[in-house]
């Protein structure tokens, strides 16, 4: 049975910074591309970062220099680093595992609520 579990959430000032944690259970993790996804209330969901299993990764503009995307194949866990927190980025952050060999299959976690207030 295929796991993402996220994890780090929770409540942050402005400017502040948390780390979210997926780790992933139940598949072959050094050959799945991660995601990190995010919905904000009333907003449509949308790609927030990601890293492929060569370690090549791409983030979303409105998080680019604030966040950093990183994994341990060796701990089949998936990291988001977020600086510089905004209320902006208040949201449902969700991890998804995409297998770089088969595109069509893919999971995803249930998500960690980031809520960023004064």
């Amino acid at each position: 049975q295929v796991q993402l579990v996220e994890s780090g959430g929770g409540l942050v000032q402005p400017g502040g910074s948390l780390r979210l944690s997926c780790a992933a259970s139940g598949i072959i993790f050094r050959l799945y591309n991660m995601g990190w996804y995010r919905q904000g209330p009333g907003k449509q969901r949308e790609l927030v970062a990601r890293i492929t299993t060569g370690g090549s990764t791409d983030y979303a503009d409105s998080v680019k220099g604030r966040f950093t995307i990183s994994r341990d194949n060796a701990k089949d866990t998936v990291y988001l680093q977020m600086n510089s927190l905004k209320p902006e980025d208040t949201a449902d952050y969700s991890c998804n595992a995409v297998d770089s060999l088969r595109s069509w299959v893919a999971y995803w976690g249930q998500g960690t609520q980031v809520t960023v207030s004064s």
